[in-house]
């Protein structure tokens, strides 16, 4: 470790460093308020060290106090002759002092960012120097740069739905202008939930399809269903993949049954307009919470779930997209990895989780298209984790592609495959695609009427 009274030439802040690590210390509840924070962005090598230790003892439910951070720390491959012990007790002393982490996460996030900056500015001199004179190119490298950096910092967090509606709604506005008490979950679509009877404490529930296909919005009407007939509990979303708006416009087109590209014009009729703003007022009503950040692990997300009230069941919009950091060179361990923590996770905090996941493409030699099991990308450990696996299949979608019989009247018709239910019997659901209002209706349930029909 360099000599910490020497360490000058970069932004950083010792002082706030030192009192953020004591204070976790000291109470390991303030870690789920640090959670934003990546190792890097502290500056001293052992506060990296330090900091790591004690996010991996919290994702292992370990007990965090010094004795048994200091051996944890002293096991560590990357722990170098360091005074552990010494050094720990100081930070507890420096934390002691610390009333308000928030100020000094935004402070070593602040220096931090200032470090990438400079480290960009290094990168885009040496490619003006380097590069032959192409200024075309460098400038585009340079904006690259700052946009990785950019996109490197956005971690805001959950953003309460109602919040999101009302910015949507002034922007609709503006450019007009210019039951049951069965413990568990259920999905609101009665045929689904025979097979369950509800989504129970601890299960891990997987949705597995083929890009396209429609897992997103099959998961989106789920959340809509279970926040609608739920009043006591939160309904956690992480979209990796799409914003918090995209995902809520979809949510409003399916609830008022109005076209989504309508929405994303603004452009109703009276009838359309009365039923988005039903469908505004109907979804600000729940519980549900929507995290867009697109950098996520599971430690992250079950330190933000922690600070919900009182979940009911999270929705993760999708596996593939979850960061692992370990197993970097292995996609099947990572997968592996990350599947038994949201097992872990769904148990401690008896809720059920719901994963989306991608499938494998299908083989073109193989006339028969429906997913099965072993579609699962990545690692059998999805399924070995799993409760619960329902697999979506659209004949339509291979239809497009040249790939499945022509068949008119399956052109709107999704099965949903349970080809794993670990309480009880297996079998297919068919719905009704209503892909302009990115919407599954049980077919035994009939058929909404658009918005002013």
């Amino acid at each position: 470790m360099p000599d910490i009274d020497i360490i000058k030439q970069m932004p950083y802040s010792l002082e706030a460093e030192q009192a953020l690590l004591g204070a976790i210390i000291i109470d390991p509840a303030l870690l789920t308020e640090a959670v934003t924070l990546r190792a890097d962005d502290f500056y001293i090598e052992h506060h990296k060290l330090i900091y790591n230790a004690l996010k991996d003892l919290f994702s292992l439910n370990k007990n965090i106090d010094i004795v048994t951070l200091i051996n944890y720390i002293n096991n560590s491959p990357k722990d170098s002759d360091f005074d552990n012990a010494r050094y720990i007790k100081t930070l507890c002393e420096l934390g002691a002092a610390c009333t308000n982490i928030t100020d000094y996460i935004e402070i070593i996030k602040d220096k931090a960012l200032l470090r990438s900056l400079i480290d960009a500015s290094r990168n885009i001199s040496d490619k003006a120097f380097n590069d032959g004179g192409d200024a075309k190119r460098v400038v585009e490298y340079a904006e690259q740069q700052i946009y990785d950096l950019a996109g490197d910092n956005i971690n805001n967090g959950f953003v309460k739905i109602d919040e999101i509606i009302v910015d949507n709604y002034k922007e609709f506005q503006r450019i007009m202008q210019n039951p049951d008490q069965v413990e568990g979950v259920k999905t609101g679509y009665s045929e689904l939930d025979n097979y369950f009877v509800s989504l129970g404490a601890g299960d891990l529930v997987i949705v597995g399809a083929r890009p396209g296909v429609g897992k997103t919005t099959f998961c989106m009407n789920i959340a809509a269903n279970i926040g609608k007939a739920y009043k006591d509990g939160d309904v956690a979303i992480f979209s990796l993949e799409m914003s918090k708006e995209s995902l809520v416009n979809r949510m409003l087109s399916a609830e008022a049954n109005v076209d989504n590209y309508t929405i994303r014009r603004a452009s109703f009729s009276t009838p359309e307009w009365e039923a988005i703003t039903m469908a505004c007022s109907t979804l600000s009503n729940t519980r549900i919470y929507i995290d867009d950040t697109p950098s996520t692990t599971t430690t992250d997300m079950k330190a933000k779930l922690r600070r919900l009230d009182n979940p009911k069941i999270v929705i993760i919009d999708y596996l593939q997209l979850i960061e692992c950091d370990k197993y970097s060179d292995n996609k099947v361990l990572q997968v592996a990895e990350i599947t038994r923590s949201l097992k872990l996770i769904a148990k401690e905090m008896k809720i059920p989780i719901i994963l989306c996941s991608q499938l494998s493409r299908p083989n073109k030699n193989v006339k028969e298209k429906r997913p099965m099991l072993s579609d699962l990308r990545d690692s059998g450990a999805i399924e070995q984790d799993a409760d619960i696996v329902m697999l979506l299949y659209r004949d339509d979608y291979y239809d497009n592609s040249g790939n499945a019989d022509q068949d008119p009247t399956k052109q709107q018709e999704i099965e949903c495959i349970i080809g794993k239910n670990r309480h009880g019997a297996t079998g297919t659901v068919k719905f009704a695609w209503h892909g302009q209002y990115f919407k599954y209706v049980a077919i035994e349930e009939g058929h909404d009427e658009p918005a002013g029909h």
